[in-house]
């Protein structure tokens, strides 16, 4: 009888049972993924989500029994950085099918690679558009509004006075430069506009004048113009060879002095080193970022030292109702694949 968790599964399998392994996948396809709730895995509370449709081969276990478990694998679940498909791995998966990524970026992935197996990519698109927004806005909110000054101070204070460096700068009215103008760096212009925000964008590409006149966003062809003019400036383009520390001494040296950058898309987007020393200079105001290199930073990194820095951990997508949509859509894109249909969200290069 076959036991229906599938944790419990491949517990017993790995002990040796061949014949249970092949019950196992002729009950429902298997996908290798890091175990639900440890670190770098997706959290507990989506596994029935997943174990509806797939049984879970933990990569530990994996590792432990690859030759009699590497034949009924058909899927990888990639979330987070824990998992590493390489061509070791690929190699050793005879009927591996696809390889699904929870979120947006795949530049961990090697497609090139991947699809030189036969193996299809998926990722997370339109998913994350609103949360990413969102931690956009909130960093933005965070850092002009002090917030996080403001709580320190009512933690420890020893006086009742508020100190001259907790004022803050309005950002109602003030000027946004979002650079990338896609899907999430059109959400973020939205938000923006309720707040009265004059907006500028720089794009490859210029959006419509419909898209222009929805959000009131005027482009920007050279960056540099946007950069000089903003008040706030924030990153939402995907990480590519051409974005590759797109911001750059240079670039922050155009700022205003009084200027804060946001960058919500990818880490290497940003020279860090040039960034610490902007802040050391005094060349721009503030930063808050939601990504680095390396995620997280080490403790004691020189961004930590600044007050009018906020560096978080990545968050962009981390809501439980974003969180839960990114696991069904997975499934999604697994079920099709493994049925030979074409996946919604497959990414190809």
């Amino acid at each position: 009888m076959i036991v229906t968790h599938s944790l419990q599964l491949a517990s017993r399998l790995v002990r040796g049972s061949r014949c249970m392994y092949s019950q196992l996948a002729m009950a429902k396809p298997c996908i290798l993924a890091t175990r639900f709730g440890v670190p770098g895995g997706i959290y507990q509370c989506y596994a029935p989500c997943i174990e509806k449709h797939f049984t879970i081969i933990p990569t530990e276990e994996f590792a432990q029994n690859r030759n009699n478990l590497a034949g009924n694998i058909q899927a990888v679940f990639v979330w987070g950085g824990a998992l590493k498909v390489d061509h070791a791995l690929l190699q050793s998966l005879p009927n591996l099918k696809v390889v699904v990524n929870g979120g947006v970026g795949v530049d961990h992935l090697d497609i090139p690679l991947i699809n030189s197996f036969g193996v299809k990519v998926c990722n997370t698109p339109d998913v994350v558009d609103n949360a990413t927004a969102d931690i956009g806005m909130g960093l933005m909110l965070a850092s002009a509004r002090k917030i996080m000054e403001g709580h320190n101070f009512s933690v420890s204070h020893d006086t009742e006075d508020l100190p001259e460096s907790s004022m803050g700068t309005d950002v109602s009215g003030a000027t946004l430069g979002i650079i990338g103008m896609g899907r999430i760096g059109l959400k973020v212009a939205k938000r923006a506009a309720a707040f009265d925000m004059k907006i500028l964008y720089h794009n490859r590409n210029r959006r419509s004048e419909d898209v222009e006149q929805a959000v009131g966003a005027a482009y920007c062809a050279k960056m540099e113009d946007l950069l000089r003019s903003s008040d706030f400036v924030m990153v939402v383009v995907n990480l590519s060879p051409q974005t590759h520390k797109l911001i750059g001494a240079k670039e922050l040296a155009v700022m205003k002095s009084t200027a804060t950058l946001i960058n919500i898309s990818r880490g290497l987007v940003v020279d860090q080193d040039a960034l610490v020393d902007a802040l050391q200079r005094k060349t721009i105001a503030a930063a808050a970022l939601d990504v680095t290199y390396p995620e997280p930073l080490p403790r004691g990194h020189p961004l930590f030292s600044f007050p009018n820095v906020l560096v978080l951990p990545h968050m962009g997508t981390h809501t439980r109702e974003t969180s839960g949509v990114m696991v069904e859509r997975m499934v999604t894109n697994a079920l099709a694949a493994l049925s030979g249909g074409t996946p919604p969200d497959e990414v190809k290069v």
